[in-house]
């Protein structure tokens, strides 16, 4: 075969020429291919014959053009690949041909989608290439573009969906990014607190249509700075000599459970709530949270559950910063330990009155110890 300017082989072949086939033939110009499998054809077939112009693989079950990219073609004027398999094309594969000037790709089995987008755009656009009959190229992937125009393929949605698809996503994950570091930052504890306000309303829901009773008589709320005063003077007393079922932090909390947990459990399994008011009792954050939870339960149930104690008096003016305090007091009865003086026994019958009565929450209860906050 030495100096061929031409071969043709139909149905010659059973699967791809071997790729040395070609070796001692550098100046063939015209190669056909036909009726054979090339499915497997490797670029190195190509490599000995750069002079080629015009290049037929028609019927040969060939998939893909990629093979093109790997050889060094730049002769090649005419390209024929009709009745193959071919479904997507990659339009960089025409850089490697800067010589064609004729294609002929009927009858593939074109995919219409934004896979093809590039070489849709190269066949309405390249002014150097005929491609023939390119309008009459039909799609056959998707289903539901079978049968229509490739050509007619709106490839404007695909530069716009992928341009638009990254800027929300960019946007979206900055979004998200910055959104989650401030939740985490500044209100991991106020989701939580709300989280847990849902869920003791539920728990209060279910325990008021079973008719369950509750568990304590009162929970006590108090900073731990206070804790002596509460063992010394308030336990022997509603404990031991009233006989009340008191709830308190460090003897009735459960181990090892959340502590909002146990605060909306011990707030909502008790039948009232005793607040032990102090400055640290006001500047402690879990006691703020403490006593919210107290005023929402207040509010949903619309009864005395709430019983305020003042251990230390505290002027109108250093109530300020603190809001819900001051809305409580306008509208609530508190007892005061440093007014009581040397009449404590009255205290604690005030108190023992405070946990005994069941009524709606009023206004207009007459304060049991002390003056209300102006």
């Amino acid at each position: 075969m030495k100096h061929l300017e031409e071969f043709t082989a139909e149905n010659v072949y059973i699967s791809a020429p071997d790729p040395e086939t070609f070796q001692f033939n550098p100046q063939l110009k015209s190669l056909t291919i036909g009726q054979t499998d090339l499915s497997d054809l490797l670029p190195e077939l190509f490599e000995p014959i750069p002079n080629l112009q015009v290049l037929d693989l028609s019927e040969c079950q060939i998939k893909s053009l990629d093979f093109l990219t790997q050889v060094n073609l730049s002769a090649l004027r005419c390209l024929k690949l009709r009745d193959n398999e071919i479904t997507v094309i990659n339009e960089t594969i025409f850089q490697s041909l800067p010589a064609l000037t004729y294609l002929d790709l009927e009858n593939n089995p074109f995919t219409c989608d934004c896979s093809n987008a590039g070489f849709i755009q190269w066949v309405r656009s390249n002014n150097q290439t005929q491609v023939v009959n390119g309008h009459q190229y039909t799609c056959s992937f998707p289903v539901a573009e079978q049968g229509s125009k490739l050509l007619d393929f709106d490839i404007q949605s695909c530069w716009m969906d992928v341009s638009f698809l990254c800027f929300i996503s960019s946007c979206c994950i900055t979004l998200v990014t910055l959104l989650t570091s401030f939740i985490y930052h500044f209100l991991r504890w106020q989701i939580a607190y709300t989280f847990h306000l849902f869920l003791a309303f539920l728990y209060e829901s279910r325990r008021r249509k079973k008719g369950a009773p509750n568990q304590y008589d009162a929970f006590i709320s108090y900073n731990i700075h206070d804790e002596a005063w509460i063992c010394r003077e308030m336990l022997p007393v509603l404990e031991g000599e009233q006989g009340w079922k008191l709830c308190l932090h460090h003897r009735d909390f459960q181990p090892g459970k959340p502590i909002i947990e146990n605060i909306t459990d011990a707030i909502y399994g008790s039948r009232k709530t005793i607040c032990v008011i102090t400055r640290r009792y006001l500047q402690s954050e879990w006691c703020s949270r403490e006593i919210q939870m107290a005023s929402f339960r207040l509010l949903d149930e619309q009864k005395d559950v709430l019983i305020l104690i003042f251990l230390e008096d505290i002027p109108a003016h250093q109530l300020s910063p603190y809001y819900r305090m001051r809305k409580l007091l306008k509208k609530r009865s508190y007892l005061s330990w440093p007014q009581a003086g040397q009449h404590t026994g009255v205290f604690w019958q005030n108190v023992r009155r405070a946990l005994e009565a069941g009524g709606a929450a009023t206004e207009t209860t007459h304060l049991l110890t002390g003056q209300a906050a102006r």
